[in-house]
């Protein structure tokens, strides 16, 4: 397989504004910069490297070691503008990362705890506690998002409750983009999508959800002020002198990186659908405005003053295809098996192999395989596998629909659709629609880039990013009936 592309050009192709883009992810801090057609430059790319520390469910980094990774690439990407005469061209500092996260921080903005990353699940208990306490059903229909240990509600209980002493020094809650910017350049201030993805923000008003924050009794002014992707500080004080003409240039509030996954591929309306299909999957989809009702099998996050993203996650993806590829002969005509007319006698599978969240959110949800009978192979168990994780998309592609979404084309990314092309032309059939696959590298910081040059250019020219050859539907009544199998064993099972 060949290098997949960037969209990368030479800084003789490129033009202004430029944008300085930021990725806090899961495995590096990255950035580089970003010309009026959303295209990176060559050269300036910096990616320092981390990992998260784990434990039983603990999943921390420290927080201090961010803002080193990121004075490193904001260092290493403004020598690069130096060395070709362009640092006075660079119009906006924009950032992007993992979600949801969570530090707090005292009063000379020093963090009183590690990072808690978003794969931290030591609130656990207090998810439980506040299901009995509260209307989830109400709480879901304000934020868009169910009681879960990455949000923040279960985590500010279980921090208030036993780690008291740190909590009651707290003057400030923050994510880690808020953190790294407060540390960097003096800026407080919540964009409004950090405090969707936070579970802390009313979908429907923009504003706190001060409901939930009052039944855990949090004091709302812990937080920074909400901001929409129009408001971006312009009060920077840089702690680095050599960045001082950054304190010129707007530096737009750090986001979470579920906002430009979409954007970044192109995915910018209610017609288009971005998947992933990684580790773990998501469907996510733009809506003009916030859903009246948003079904409950969904989340719901508000991006801006109208705009929201809704869509759902599954846990297992290239986790179900990794435990397949550990327990079950792989087939020498695997690409012939997925792509080919449906298997006869393929059995019914429930790939929940750590737990459901979109649709049910039945966390201890098992997977289960079954109709297998003696000629069953590795063959029919591979296509099994496969069919049920694109019946999982589509239960929630039909949610979506419910919420407003009228979708016509699906681009799809990640390692399982880049691994295994066929499950593309599965995805399509099972959800009667074509699926474009996205041939690109970075996307998501792409996307960081381009939702700050709409505010600096509205409506210029773009660069297309690099697509695959579109996959249409072939058998999509095959996924009608496998469908009524597959909800018949979740009824039973889960």
């Amino acid at each position: 397989m060949g290098s997949i592309p960037t969209m990368s050009i030479p800084f003789d192709d490129s033009r202004g504004p430029y944008v300085l883009a930021m990725d806090i992810g899961s495995t590096a801090s990255r950035g580089g910069l970003y010309d009026a057609s959303g295209c990176p430059i060559k050269g300036t790319k910096q990616r320092e490297s981390h990992e998260f520390t784990t434990g039983e469910g603990v999943s921390t980094i420290d927080a201090d070691q961010v803002v080193s990774e990121i004075t490193s690439v904001i260092n290493g990407i403004l020598n690069a503008a130096d060395h070709h005469n362009i640092k006075d061209q660079i119009a906006a500092v924009a950032l992007d990362s993992f979600a949801s996260s969570l530090i707090l921080v005292d009063g000379e903005g020093n963090a009183l705890t590690p990072c808690i990353t978003y794969a931290d699940s030591r609130s656990a208990q207090y998810v439980e506690q506040l299901r009995a306490e509260i209307d989830e059903e109400a709480y879901h229909g304000r934020t868009g998002v169910c009681l879960h240990t990455s949000y923040h509600p279960s985590r500010l209980l279980w921090l208030k409750t036993e780690f008291e002493e740190e909590f009651n020094k707290a003057k400030y809650v923050m994510t880690i983009g808020e953190y790294v910017y407060f540390k960097l350049a003096g800026i407080t201030g919540m964009a409004t999508s950090i405090a969707a993805w936070s579970g802390i923000l009313d979908a429907h008003t923009g504003e706190l959800d001060l409901t939930i924050l009052e039944h855990i009794g949090v004091d709302p002014a812990l937080f920074g002020e909400i901001r929409n992707p129009d408001e971006p500080a312009t009060d920077a004080k840089v702690v680095d002198k050599k960045w001082k003409h950054l304190e010129e240039i707007p530096w737009f509030h750090a986001i979470p990186d579920g906002w430009p996954s979409n954007i970044g591929p192109g995915a910018v309306d209610s017609k288009t659908v971005a998947v992933a299909a990684a580790t773990s999957g998501a469907m996510r989809v733009i809506l003009p405005s916030v859903p009246e009702q948003i079904p409950s099998g969904l989340w719901c996050y508000r991006v801006s003053r109208d705009q929201c993203i809704v869509g759902g996650a599954l846990n297992d993806v290239g986790r179900a295809v990794t435990w397949l590829e550990r327990t079950i002969i792989k087939p020498e005509n695997l690409d012939e098996v997925l792509i080919r007319e449906p298997l006869e006698g393929t059995p019914a599978v429930l790939p929940f192999f750590s737990g459901e969240r979109s649709i049910g959110w039945a966390a201890s949800a098992q997977a289960t395989i079954t109709n297998i009978q003696e000629q069953t192979g590795p063959e029919h168990l591979w296509r099994g596998v496969f069919e049920a994780l694109a019946l999982s998309y589509q239960r929630v592609w039909e949610h979506m629909g419910k919420a407003g979404a009228a979708p016509e084309r699906v681009i799809a990314s990640g390692r399982v659709s880049t691994d295994h092309p066929e499950f593309l032309a599965m995805l399509s059939d099972a959800l009667d629609t074509p699926v474009i696959p996205l041939e690109m590298k970075r996307a998501t910081l792409r996307g960081t880039a381009l939702i700050v040059l709409e505010q600096l250019e509205p409506g210029g020219t773009r660069a297309t990013p690099p697509f695959g050859t579109t996959h249409q539907p072939r058998f999509a009544h095959h996924y009608s009936k496998a469908r009524e199998l597959f909800d018949a064993l979740y009824l039973k099972l889960v």
